[in-house]
Formats: C-alpha cells, structure tokens, sequence
C-alpha cells in the first residue's frame, strides 16, 4: 500500500476505535485487500460520484487515508462491494493501492442488497436520487420486508461505521403498503406503484429514463413486456410514446415485431394528420367561430353533395 503507508497509524488508529463495536458484531474483522481484487456489487443501482464531490473525496483520501473501512462479500471469484463503492474509486483516484475491508460471508441476496441501498441512502438525499435509482430503493423498503429485522441490524452496524446517529428516516420504516412507504418520501401511492415496476425494466431503459430520453409512463408499460422486446425497443432507437408502449405490452409481441409495430404506429400517424387546406377567404366565410370537429363534419356533407350531383360517384 505505497501511497497509504505513511497513513498507517491512522488506519491502526481506526481498526482500534471499530473493535469494540463493529468488530465485536463481525465475525471476519478488517483486513487490508487490494482495490483491483474488489468487484463493484453486480447489482449495484446507484452512480459514482462526480465532478466537486468526487474531487473532495480524493483530496480528503490523499490527507488522511480511508478511515472508515468498506464492506465486502466473499465470492467464490474473490470480492464485490457491499458498502464503500465511491471510497474504492477514489482511493484508486488517489494512488492507493489497498483499502481497509470488513469482509462478509454466506449474506443472501437480499441482506447484500440491504447494505447497498441503506449505505447509499446514508450519503445521499432521496431527492437528489436519478430515477432508476429511487426505484431501487423503493424496491428494496417495499420488497423486503421478511427482511427487516436483517435490514436493523445491518443499518446499525452501517450507522456504527459511517459515524452517524441512528434516527429515523432509515431503521424505523414500517413499509406496511405503497402508501405508507410513499408518505416517508412524500410521494403518492400511484408514484410509488410506479417507480416499482419502473425498478423492472432493463438498465439501457433505466439509462434512458434518467437522461430524459424516455417518459415514465412509457417505462412503465415496457415493465410489463419482456427483456427481449425491451431490448428490441432501445434498438430502435426511436422515441416512443405511451400509445405505442402499450401496444408492445400486448400479449403475443415479440422482440422480432417491435420494428414492425414501431414502424407501421408511425405511419399510421402520419396518414391521419393528412390535412386539406383552404383559403382565408373561404374560411372566414364558412367556419369562422366553428371548432375543427364540425368544420370538419360541414366539409364531409359538403363533399357528399357535391359528388352526388356530380353522378353518384362512389366516395
């Protein structure tokens, strides 16, 4: 650990002021592992930070070190980070080459899922969250919630580490129903119930959800549908509306019909706007103070009368 050798009183230092609590409650202690043997959590939901908050990161890294330890799972490939993903790639940012680890064995998939969402939410405000990312956390408080004397115990070890008191907002959920779960976040049951299936979709649909590439109710239908058509509807590229998600979400679509559906939606669309135009003259005349609807039902009986005078020509 070249960089961080001068640091190791400080880290020493650290290990010392965790073992009563943490160590105390973990079973593996703190060891120092190399950052490139660490994997980032394969279902990990949230962004790295970026620009002035990440630049402080490192700087403060570059001074002190990591003082607070990450939180790793054991794999049969080596690690992936439960806790600690945005102090990884800043003390690689920095020049480490090690990081002090809590290293976790034999967590379900959904214990490791808990240390992922709760740690994130620690550091980040839920309004600050992209879309795709509060759909992850919603989904882990409205899912889990066999879980919750896990998700207790883990928050407080959590709170232990990050230094931070042990007050509501976190271990206090109850998570009876979407409209309980919403009031914490001062969402509406409906914006909940959508956020999880929004949670759903593929990550190339999430990505264009949270770059505003793609409305949320269009996500929404498309959770209904499966991945290969989900797939098969980014590989258009097109932008498509409400209207047409809800076509794909039909039963019997298939990935091969996406470009098809997408392509003849289209189409259509440009045939019902075909528009006949008349003069100023004419319509100051004949539809002034009319709305389109019976401008339009005045043109059609007009049409009619013409042609029949015409020969009964068939219209």
């Amino acid at each position: 650990m070249k960089a961080n050798a001068p640091k190791r009183k400080i880290f020493n230092d650290a290990v010392d002021m965790l073992t009563d609590t943490v160590v105390a409650d973990t079973s593996n202690g703190i060891s120092l592992l190399p950052i490139k043997d660490i994997k980032p959590f394969h279902n990990h939901p949230f962004r790295l930070y970026e620009g002035e908050r990440l630049d402080d990161m490192v700087a403060s890294i570059r001074e002190h070190g990591v003082l607070n330890p990450v939180i790793v799972l054991k794999t049969d490939g080596g690690y992936e980070m439960l806790s600690g993903h945005n102090r990884a790639n800043a003390a690689q940012l920095a020049g480490l080459e090690d990081i002090p680890a809590i290293i976790k064995s034999d967590l379900s998939e959904e214990d490791a899922y808990i240390y992922v969402i709760e740690t994130n939410l620690m550091q980040r405000s839920f309004s600050d969250l992209a879309i795709s990312e509060k759909a992850a956390v919603l989904s882990e408080r409205y899912n889990k919630i066999l879980y919750q004397r896990n998700r207790e115990d883990i928050i407080k070890e959590l709170s232990i580490l990050e230094g931070k008191e042990e007050n509501g907002g976190h271990g206090d959920h109850l998570m009876k129903n979407r409209d309980s779960l919403g009031s914490e976040y001062g969402l509406s049951g409906s914006s909940v119930a959508r956020l999880l299936r929004v949670n759903e979709v593929i990550p190339e649909i999430k990505e264009l959800l949270d770059k505003g590439d793609m409305a949320l109710l269009v996500a929404v239908q498309l959770s209904y549908t499966t991945e290969a058509v989900q797939k098969a509807v980014v590989a258009t590229g097109k932008k498509i509306s409400k209207e047409m998600a809800i076509r794909l979400r039909k039963d019997g679509v298939n990935a091969s019909d996406v470009e098809e559906i997408l392509c003849c939606k289209t189409e259509e669309k440009k045939k019902q706007e075909k528009t006949i135009k008349i003069s100023t003259g004419i319509y100051n005349r004949y539809f002034k103070g009319k709305d389109a609807k019976t401008a339009s039902k005045v043109v059609e009986k007009a049409l009619a009368a013409w042609f029949a005078a015409e020969g009964g020509a068939d219209v």
